[in-house]
């Protein structure tokens, strides 16, 4: 239920344009209305929010202390609901949209190229992917189904799609000869570190039952993205998931560095609210992106 004290949209909009502008006049260009149309609408703000949200100064507008503590809430509403109006634009001729959350490196290399192939099969479904590395709160998202690693979390169903299994990849111009090197050589090369997962090299070392003093010496990253591109640039070796690297590594951009691998303790997986599976859209492409996965 709207309140009384709740501003229209045409007051925030000449409140915005006028705090932006300082004039009426310039406010009512931008907006294509008449300037008594925007001063009829910031004058029914204030008298709505009982406050005096500008000073009138020889004939400029200077925001007041409400209306400096105003503005940014209202230009936070204004340009949500563009995005908003362009999100649903966006769908367009389509009656189902998918939304889905992802990890960005995976959600790039291994899901993104595969969604064409379901798209050819349903023209009436488009896709909204969001990038997250956190857990998604399905109460509170706009979120279908998500992409990620970690253990299985209470009250929501999932499905694995990818064991993750890391390798140790670098340019071919840090392995002289194209020879895979033992750990006591990986050690003496600049080692590139995952903000997200800092611990992998470490983890890596204490496998080989070596002493990790020297895992932190390298450039770190934030992603696994990130990561691939300082390797190809040659600033390191990178311990990636395998699932990864595999254009890389046919091209020739990155090779194994390494003839041993280790397990990750958690598989890329779907996860879902209950929810989602009243639409026959998503139903569909859950168990067709599961056999995606069993196919390779």
């Amino acid at each position: 239920m709207r309140h009384a004290y709740t501003p229209t949209l045409p007051e925030l909009q000449a409140f915005v344009q006028a705090a932006e502008t300082g004039s009426t006049t310039r406010a009512a260009a931008a907006l294509g209305l008449t300037q008594s149309a925007v001063s009829r609408s910031l004058n029914s703000l204030e008298a709505r929010l009982g406050v005096r949200l500008f000073h009138r100064v020889r004939q400029r507008l200077i925001l007041s202390d409400a209306g400096r503590a105003m503005l940014p809430g209202a230009g936070r509403i204004l340009a949500d609901l563009d995005a908003a109006a362009l999100t649903v634009m966006s769908f367009g001729g389509h009656s189902e949209v998918l939304r889905i959350a992802a990890l960005p490196t995976f959600g790039a290399i291994w899901l993104i190229p595969r969604l064409r192939r379901f798209a050819a099969g349903a023209p009436d479904v488009t896709f909204d992917m969001t990038a997250t590395l956190e857990p998604v709160d399905f109460d509170r998202a706009p979120v279908d189904l998500a992409v990620l690693r970690g253990p299985p979390r209470p009250g929501l169903r999932s499905a694995v799609l990818v064991p993750e299994r890391l390798v140790v990849v670098a340019a071919p111009g840090l392995l002289p000869g194209g020879d895979l090197l033992e750990d006591t050589g990986l050690a003496r090369l600049p080692l590139l570190q995952q903000a997200t997962r800092p611990n992998l090299w470490l983890d890596w070392f204490l496998d080989a039952g070596m002493d990790p003093i020297t895992i932190l010496r390298g450039a770190r990253f934030e992603q696994f993205g990130m990561v691939l591109a300082a390797a190809r640039a040659g600033m390191g070796a990178a311990l990636v998931p395998e699932v990864l690297v595999g254009a890389d590594l046919a091209s020739g951009a990155l090779r194994l560095a390494s003839r041993r691998s280790m397990p990750g303790r958690w598989p890329y997986a779907l996860s879902w609210p209950e929810r989602s599976e009243e639409r026959a859209s998503f139903r569909a492409f859950r168990d067709w992106l599961v056999r995606q996965a069993e196919e390779g």
